[in-house]
């Protein structure tokens, strides 16, 4: 996974998943890894896939094991690694189908007694758009379809394109104009605004599958799915301070997107009931 950060001033760890073998040689077994990023100029050799990970067989040139804390050390290619053997006391809850992710701890999302005000506007979002959903068929006309289509490419483009790719991954440059408007459907798909959705994503690259991933599949798979949503308490206390979006918080344009988030879907809603009535509503916000 790539290494997703602000300009390296230190070397940073990112763990790998799934599990690798540290070096085939001698008696093999699984260890939870974590590399040492040396902070090379080169981004792209920051962004280390999981293809190219240096834990080859290959690449290993030392190996050190420490028996009393269950630590290997290694330097495979000029990187240092430092795996710690698995906890096999530790209780696990099973595997997620079809899937070598190992459950450790299934997080109680709907059933706790400390939701907030996000988690219940979350909540209530997601709720609203699904009963929007069960009327679309009963107001349907095809402009109202058109327009659904329509919103659908512009606010999955806003997403994919700009808080994915652009400002999360930095995979290529536009001209500030056009960033700021992918962006700005982007906050029209109902997933956030561009600071919080692109340190959330960040983060989850950093610290992927691990304890520290604010959506991780080791607290079960509704969780990493969908649940975490709904529990932004959590969330928060994984992300920290969101140090992690400097380059956006910089920018006056996104300090305005989050600061005025919700006020852009409720008026995009408003404008599509003033042009077509409930059907535009209906099919164009759900």
């Amino acid at each position: 996974m790539a290494l997703i950060i602000s300009a390296l001033l230190k070397p940073n760890s990112l763990p790998f998943s799934p599990l690798q073998r540290v070096t085939p040689t001698a008696k093999t077994r699984r260890f939870s890894c974590k590399v040492l990023n040396s902070g090379h100029p080169d981004s792209e050799l920051n962004q280390i896939q999981r293809k190219q990970s240096p834990l080859g067989s290959s690449f290993v040139t030392q190996l050190r094991r420490s028996y009393s804390n269950g630590e290997v050390s290694a330097l495979a290619n000029g990187v240092s690694v430092v795996a710690k053997e698995p906890d096999h006391d530790l209780k696990t809850q099973g595997r997620i189908l079809f899937s070598d992710v190992v459950v450790q701890k299934r997080r109680e999302v709907f059933w706790r007694g400390n939701w907030n005000a996000l988690d219940i506007a979350s909540a209530g979002i997601v709720l609203a758009m699904h009963l929007l959903s069960l009327c679309a068929p009963f107001y349907f006309n095809w402009p109202a379809f058109w327009l659904a289509a329509g919103l659908y490419l512009v606010t999955g483009l806003g997403i994919t394109l700009s808080f994915h790719r652009n400002l999360s991954h930095r995979s290529f440059k536009l001209p500030k104009w056009l960033e700021y408007l992918f962006a700005y459907c982007g906050v029209q798909a109902l997933q956030g605004n561009p600071i919080d959705w692109v340190s959330t994503h960040r983060y989850h690259h950093q610290f992927c599958d691990s304890e520290r991933d604010p959506h991780s599949p080791i607290e079960g798979f509704w969780f990493s799915h969908m649940n975490w949503l709904f529990d932004t308490s959590t969330v928060i206390e994984k992300r920290g301070d969101s140090t992690n979006v400097g380059d956006l918080e910089k920018q006056p344009f996104y300090r305005f997107l989050q600061s005025t988030y919700i006020l852009h879907p409720i008026a995009l809603g408003a404008l599509l009931y003033a042009l077509g009535g409930f059907p535009f509503l209906v099919w164009g916000m759900s």
